[in-house]
């Protein structure tokens, strides 16, 4: 009995030296990953182990050849610990970052939604005001004069137009979020979505004296559901009108590149803020005020329309960028040649 209590004793005296060690290490790595903690952990383990039989032998109690065979069992385990070890504790850590990375997303969609809920409520509170005055106005018999009244009646229309878009937008980015949306791939060519957008938004950039220039050729056929590209070009155009000062110009030229083919609208807003650039397509985000459309810019989407341009493109497996010009900004869209 005594010769156990004594072998116990060796072999915990050399097993926690090592493990002592083991944990100085980790204190020190502990800013490292999952998988380096867990091969640590692991290693210590094993070197505990041998060095305890080690410890034995040394007093006596094992022969050479047992300590030889001790010695090639247990690296022969060590291999197969660490080796498992190893995979597992990766797919551990994978499995760690993936469930930090859904929370982080999942505060930023919680954010963004109560972000879109004090937009919304803003840019319908204002025109349902102007709504209830106007018809109260109407109503009471306060307004009279003709001219009054026709003006009452296409304001109330332009509230109303103004209103339904914003829910438009709203619905469409809703399917996105939701992966509700269901893409028809057909050929289309970009220049006649270009040419309709263009059409739209010339009233706007005429009234606001901006330059509207697009390329005669070389406009190529894409891959995509047509009113969804559609879209994008027209929430890209109208985008450009809005923060483009009057006198300005807004430029839309495309091109194959590869086995892609790429959309680029610039205008002349003077920049985006840098610090900007990487919020630009987030749900109501509309950047500083000086870039926060005003009543007259056509109907403002309560920043959401750079948010269904991204969702948009995404679901055509494509991307958008923006990036500053030397006058303004640039916005490219790649997507697949048909």
């Amino acid at each position: 009995m005594r010769d156990v209590l004594l072998i116990f004793a060796i072999a915990l005296g050399a097993a926690l030296g090592i493990g002592l060690a083991g944990a100085v290490l980790l204190r020190v790595l502990r800013r490292s990953s999952i998988t380096v903690h867990l091969s640590v952990l692991l290693t210590t383990t094993v070197i505990a182990v041998a060095v305890g039989v080690m410890a034995v032998a040394e007093a006596m109690f094992l022969s050479a050849h047992d300590l030889e065979v001790v010695l090639i069992t247990v690296a022969a385990a060590a291999v197969v610990s660490l080796a498992v070890g190893g995979h597992f504790g990766g797919r551990l850590a994978r499995a760690a970052v993936w469930r930090d990375q859904a929370r982080e997303r999942e505060r930023q969609l919680e954010k963004g939604r109560r972000d879109l809920v004090a937009w919304v409520s803003h840019d319908l509170r204002t025109p349902l005001a102007g709504l209830r005055a106007m018809a109260e106005a109407l109503e009471d018999r306060v307004v009279r004069d003709p001219d009054t009244v026709d003006e009452y009646h296409r304001r109330i229309r332009l509230e109303t137009d103004r209103m339904t878009r914003l829910v438009d937008d709203l619905f469409e980015l809703s399917r996105i979020n939701a992966g509700a949306l269901r893409l028809s791939l057909t050929a289309v060519p970009l220049g006649e979505v270009v040419s309709d957008a263009l059409a739209s938004t010339t009233p706007l950039a005429d009234a606001r004296r901006i330059k509207l220039i697009a390329s005669e050729s070389g406009w190529p056929t894409v891959a995509a559901s047509e009113p969804e590209l559609a879209r994008v070009v027209a929430n890209l155009l109208l985008n450009a009108v809005r923060y483009t000062p009057a006198d300005g110009t807004v430029r839309i030229e495309a091109g194959r590149e590869d086995d892609h083919a790429w959309l680029s609208v610039a205008d002349t807003c003077g920049g985006i803020p840098p610090a900007d650039l990487p919020r630009l397509f987030d749900i109501a985000f509309r950047g500083e005020p000086a870039r926060t459309p005003g009543p007259g810019d056509g109907g403002a989407s309560g920043g959401l329309g750079l948010a269904i341009v991204h969702g948009l493109v995404e679901a055509h497996g494509g991307r958008v960028e923006v990036r500053n010009t030397p006058d303004g900004c640039q916005f490219m869209v790649r997507l697949a040649t048909a």
